[in-house]
């Protein structure tokens, strides 16, 4: 009997500490729930009942979501206040949540498509296959599958690349890093972040105490990488 409770003791152990590490992809992002689905996102920022404005559909993970901070202080909010700013006339749709991989993204994209018919498609995906050490191929194979269901729906679409920890290993990093940069290399006609963390991932006083997601005062750095590919895209106020 000993011997059974000492068993039970470990694997209690190893189950907790394995929740910590992909807890914070797993859990939906508060900000991200509309109060009838622990999984729902919250879809849309400008909530028009009849919207007649072209839209922009974001498609992302916890990154996207605002984990962990205020929804209003996400760069996807951010991004809406700077359209206003520059006089371009955009709903953003953020559809993005916490613990999805790309396989979620997939499923869930027709349904969007359908729903928003976006005139631009974000893409940000890929971290959590990368954490959970999912198989790049796959990842890869379902990120293409979005970009050509989104441009066979008339959308532009701009794919937001993301990189993992060192500590996956040279090789996994290295063809993970890789996956994007084919994805953009095959699709000439999308437009390609490399890094949507650029200037915060290696700087730890932007980053929240689970070393994944950054904090608050991040969003405008994320706002800038992304701000720069998807300008193209936009057309001005008429």
């Amino acid at each position: 009997m000993v011997a059974l409770a000492l068993k039970i003791v470990i694997l209690v152990f190893i189950t907790f500490n394995t929740n910590i590490l992909m807890g914070a992809e797993n859990r939906v992002a508060p900000s991200a729930l509309d109060g009838s689905s622990k999984n729902a996102p919250n879809i849309s920022l400008n909530q028009s009942a009849e919207n007649k404005l072209p839209i922009i559909l974001v498609v992302g993970d916890s990154i996207s979501a605002a984990y962990g901070i205020e929804q209003h202080l996400g760069w996807v909010a951010l991004l809406e206040q700077k359209l206003t700013a520059q006089n371009f006339s955009y709903e953003v749709v953020n559809a993005s949540v916490s613990g999805n991989t790309s396989a979620d993204g997939l499923r869930r994209l027709p349904k969007l498509l359908k729903q928003y018919r976006p005139n631009i498609v974000v893409i940000e995906l890929g971290g959590n296959d990368g954490l959970r050490g999912h198989p790049i191929k796959l990842m890869k194979n379902n990120l293409q599958q979005m970009i050509d269901l989104s441009l066979n729906n008339n959308a532009n679409v701009l794919l937001a690349g993301i990189e993992i920890p060192p500590n996956y290993g040279v090789r996994y990093t290295t063809l993970f890093r890789d996956a994007f940069q084919s994805l953009a290399a095959t699709n000439r006609n999308i437009q390609y972040e490399p890094f949507i963390l650029d200037a915060v991932a290696t700087k730890p006083e932007l980053m929240q105490s689970d070393g994944i997601h950054p904090i608050a005062a991040a969003q405008p750095q994320l706002l800038i990488n992304i701000w720069d590919d998807l300008y193209p895209l936009l057309v001005p106020e008429k």
